[in-house]
Parts: structure tokens; C-alpha cells; sequence
């Protein structure tokens, strides 16, 4: 199996290193520094105690690739639109491609069966732009649960106590396809828990779910999330804008498996943890907005649910992105 991931960041890289030790034919497509310094001395991944080294191909042009059987990107959601030009030459006839995008991915209501099926997601393609040039029946869902950071250029840190190896990963049908079933496989080999899911849709909403609140709310109070959980007041707002998104979720014809207070719970426990809309805040990066927050928004206008705790917050949240020119999406 030939795979490339676009991306190669933190978890770009994490994914890079561990499939191509499991025996996969990786490709790294990745910039700057840290490409660099895999393209010298191979990628690093640090996890607790122990330490791996492999050497996947490291490029900065996918023209120089061909074909993949499958493409992962792992670029934030804001950032895919413009790169799906240079996607061009790693698409053959049967290339899968994987969002591991965090929030409501482009392709959501692809083979959604009912009234809103092959409906476009404005807020994370307001172009069509993934849609027309990827191809939503390339199109395979995936939750990223690893929690990851470039300590040093060529080597990534990865937070056992966050990431569990979590790969969880589905056709936006719900289809047991061979090439599937082939990913699963290859993925499961690798070590991590990537078991092919019925309905993608719900483990996209589950982790959705306390991002929609916690990363904005950490981004406008700068506030670990056991603190936020915590607090009487974040503790309210962060659950009203859980409710509203799960009433989102349930009009689409979501099921959840768990309680809005035990979701809240998980967070907690997670403890002193910087979101990651809050750690692009502090670096001066884009911050993933649109898919987390405003996307959520525009699906509850879809199906008629109220979302006043949603709207408040991405008001908020996306003036702070504007003043610290960290807010990526349509300014009018």
C-alpha cells in the first residue's frame, strides 16, 4: 500500500513514522525546517520513555510522488481548500483520501441518505473547492484522538495520556469497502486502534462536541481545560453550547453514546491541557474556527435548531482571532 500524508506535521509525522515501521510505503509531504531535518537525519517520534526512528520519503512536492493508493491530510481544516491543487498528481482512478481534519468535514453529507444529501458545508468549503477537485467518493471519514507537538525540527512528542492511539475511521456511507478494510488493516498493524466504524458521522461529533466549546473558551479566557470544566461559569456556557450542538447532532439523525455531563467529565480529567485553538492563539496561527465552531452553526440553521450559545461565542471568538490576525475565514 502506497500512502502519503500531506501535512506532516506533528501528527502528520506520528503517523508517518509509525505506518512506516508497520511496513507501509509512507510518503511525507511536509515544508520548512522540519521537513528538512527528516529529509537528513529521518523522523523522530518521542513517546514517553521510548524513542522510534524511521525514514518515509519526505517531499515538499507531491508531483514527484505519482499516484497513492490512499491520502491523509492532516492540515487543519482552513488550510485544505488551498492546497487541493497540488493534490492533483497523487490522485489515481482509485485513491481513498482521508480527512483527518478536526470539526464537520467537507464531504458530510455524502451518501447521507434523506433530505440533505450532497449538501455542500460552507463553512469548511465555501468554494467547492474540495468537493469539485478531491471527489467526495474519494472521500473516507477519521477522528484524530493522538495529541502531538514538534519539540525540536524532525522530532514529535506524543502525549500518551491524551492520544490512547485512537484512529477510529469509516466510509461516509457506512460501507465495509475493501479499500476500508484495507486501511484498518494497515493501520491496525501499525499500532494503532483503527477500527472501521458503521457511522463515522457519530465519532466525529463525539470529539466535536467539547471542542466546539472548549477551545473557543479557552481562546478567549486563556484557561486550562480542567479549569474551565471546573469553573461555575465556563461550566455553564461550555454545556449550553454541548446541548445546542447535540440538538444539532440529533436532528442529522446522530445517536450519542455518551451524556453531556460525562462528556464535560472527560475533559476535566484530561486536567491542565492547553487546547490547541488556544496554543495557535499563543503562537500567532490560524485557529480552526470555522469547522469547530461556525460550521455547527450553519448545519443548526440547516435543520432549524436555535443555536444563541454558538452564535455568542463565535462572535467572540473570531473578533479575538481578527485582532490577533490569527482568524483564517471570510472577514465580511
Amino acid at each position: 500500500m502506497r500512502i502519503a500524508i500531506y501535512g506532516a506535521g506533528a501528527i502528520g509525522a506520528y503517523l508517518g513514522v509509525e505506518l512506516t515501521l508497520g511496513g507501509v510505503d509512507v510518503s511525507l509531504i511536509g515544508r520548512g525546517p522540519h521537513l528538512a531535518a527528516m529529509k537528513a537525519n529521518g523522523a523522530r517520534l518521542r513517546i514517553g520513555a521510548e524513542e522510534k526512528l524511521a525514514r518515509p520519503r519526505c517531499t515538499d512536492d507531491p508531483a514527484e510522488l505519482g499516484a497513492q493508493d490512499v491520502v491523509i491530510i492532516t492540515l487543519k481544516a482552513h488550510s485544505v481548500p488551498g492546497i487541493c491543487a497540488r493534490l492533483r498528481p497523487l490522485l489515481g482512478p482509485e485513491t481513498a483520501v482521508v480527512s483527518a481534519v478536526n470539526g464537520i468535514p467537507w464531504w458530510y453529507f455524502y451518501g447521507l441518505t434523506g433530505p440533505y444529501e450532497n449538501r455542500r458545508v460552507k463553512a469548511v468549503d465555501p468554494d467547492d473547492t474540495q468537493w469539485s477537485v478531491i471527489g467526495a467518493e474519494r472521500a473516507i471519514g477519521c477522528v484524530i484522538y493522538p495529541a502531538a507537538e514538534i519539540v525540536e525540527p524532525g522530532v514529535v512528542e506524543v502525549q500518551p495520556h491524551l492520544s490512547s492511539n485512537r484512529l477510529p475511521i469509516g466510509e461516509p456511507t457506512g460501507a465495509r469497502t475493501p479499500r476500508i478494510e484495507a486501511l484498518s488493516k494497515a493501520l491496525i498493524a501499525a499500532g494503532f486502534k483503527s477500527p472501521v466504524r458503521p457511522d463515522i458521522r457519530t465519532d466525529i461529533w463525539v470529539k466535536l462536541w467539547g471542542n466546539l466549546a472548549f477551545n473557543p473558551l479557552s481562546a478567549l479566557t486563556g484557561s486550562t481545560l480542567v479549569d474551565l470544566a471546573r469553573d461555575v461559569g465556563t461550566h455553564a456556557v461550555a454545556r449550553a453550547m454541548m446541548v445546542e450542538g447535540q440538538r444539532v447532532a440529533e436532528a442529522l439523525g446522530v445517536k450519542f453514546p455518551i451524556g453531556v455531563d460525562a462528556r464535560i467529565k472527560g475533559a476535566e480529567e484530561v486536567g491542565a491541557h492547553k487546547t490547541s485553538m488556544l496554543q495557535d492563539l499563543e503562537l500567532k496561527r490560524p485557529m480552526e474556527i470555522d469547522a469547530l465552531v461556525l460550521a455547527v452553526a450553519e448545519l443548526g440553521d440547516l435543520v432549524g435548531v436555535d443555536t444563541p450559545a454558538i452564535d455568542t461565542v463565535y462572535a467572540l471568538v473570531r473578533r479575538r482571532a481578527l485582532e490577533a490576525g490569527c482568524y483564517p475565514g471570510r472577514v465580511g
